[in-house]
């Protein structure tokens, strides 16, 4: 079973920007569907971004749209989420994920915390 680990987060302010990083380790990376979810203080976790197998496709969250973009490097084993003009509503630990689809994520990082201040 894949291992994933997150890097990247950390404190920013309003209108900033900030990359996130996850490895994958243990199984073939290219098998999996890769995708980002986040979870705010408070709520359920909710889905942000996802990138195929391939890469050629992404789908994101409408209230992300624009401003983040997902990508993934298959010679590296990695996915990354850039995320641009934050707002404080962006606030929140996010998490890799990968899955079999963009509707089934079977193995989800243990996170890191995005905080955009105002």
């Amino acid at each position: 079973q894949v291992q994933l680990v997150e890097s990247g987060g950390g404190l920013v302010q309003a209108g900033g920007s900030v990359r996130l990083s996850c490895a994958a380790s243990g199984t073939t990376f290219s098998n999996y569907v890769m995708g980002w979810f986040r979870q705010a203080p408070g709520k359920e976790r909710d889905f942000v971004a996802s990138i195929s197998r391939s890469g050629g496709t992404t789908y994101y969250a409408d209230s992300v749209k624009g401003r983040f973009t997902i990508s993934r490097d298959s010679a590296k084993n990695t996915v990354a989420l850039q995320m641009n003009s934050l707002k404080p509503e962006d606030t929140a630990v996010y998490y890799c994920a990968a899955g079999s689809s963009s509707s089934y994520w079977s193995v989800f990082g243990r996170g890191t915390q995005v905080t955009v201040s105002s």
